[in-house]
């Protein structure tokens, strides 16, 4: 007879996360996995891999991370407006790009890269910053030549050549009502688990020191987070492949994007 199938409430999860916390130090329950504090939560709830049975469990998941990361996590894919304009592929590449740093090696010798990772708070070593205009209700991406780092001297002058060093024109753009949408199906409510790590004789264990209980997308804390160099703009495209627009956030600050926080432990 097979195993029934693992069904939590809310009450009985929050139970059992308890449980596990007081456990201390638990070894890492997969080999060689990047994901192992996750994975290993998951073979402790008895569950299979993002598929937290709760009701309503569509509108929830589980999130597990190391206490003290500073790696940043995707929170979902969007390509900027104005629509009908590629954005990335012919505007940002072919004007702002600079040489591939694997052209005429991996990729052929014209091949160009526009890589940034970018946020409201300053501007990147090549002018790039994300500007937040809540009168038109649009996220910008906004370029100042002023500020581009001397080192990248010699791109700016073939910039200068290409389109010019004023503002970017049309500006690439998010509107606030969209991008709303779209992060509220992508952000559900979630148990944020955070361990403690540790390695030992090269294995590692995990002791789940927190958890919290965060519910309902606050669309005014991603502006913030946003603003504050937590949240972030990524784009990374080469000129025979463009790998998609991220928004992308610091993982230990999840807990902004929610109206309601509970801790649990």
């Amino acid at each position: 007879m097979k195993n029934k199938p693992v069904i939590y409430t809310k009450p009985t999860l929050i139970a059992k996360l308890k449980e596990i916390s007081a456990m201390g130090w638990i070894p890492n329950g997969r080999k060689g996995n990047a994901g192992g504090i996750g994975n290993t939560l998951e073979d402790l709830l008895g569950i299979k891999e993002n598929n937290l049975p709760l009701p309503n469990a569509a509108e929830w998941e589980l999130k597990a991370q190391r206490i003290n990361t500073t790696s940043l996590t995707t929170l979902f894919h969007t390509e900027p407006s104005p629509r009908g304009v590629r954005f990335v592929p012919q505007v940002l590449l072919p004007l702002y790009g600079w040489p591939h740093e694997e052209a005429g090696k991996l990729y052929p010798k014209n091949e160009a890269s526009f890589r940034q990772t970018i946020h409201g708070k300053s501007r990147s070593d090549r002018g790039f910053k994300v500007v937040i205009d809540r009168k038109e209700r649009k996220i910008l991406i906004s370029f100042d030549a002023k500020s581009v780092d001397p080192r990248h001297k010699a791109w700016l002058t073939s910039v200068k050549k290409r389109v010019g060093l004023g503002e970017l024109d049309p500006q690439p753009y998010w509107g606030f009502d969209d991008l709303e949408h779209k992060a509220g199906t992508k952000l559900l409510n979630a148990f944020y688990v955070q361990a403690d790590v540790k390695k030992e004789g090269g294995k590692e264990f995990y002791k789940y020191t927190k958890v919290m209980m965060l519910q309902k997308f606050n669309f005014d804390g991603f502006l913030k987070a946003l603003d504050e160099g937590k949240v972030f703009v990524d784009f990374d495209a080469r000129t025979g492949h463009n790998h998609g627009t991220k928004f992308r956030m610091r993982q230990d600050c999840l807990p902004m994007l929610y109206n309601k926080k509970t801790v649990i432990i």
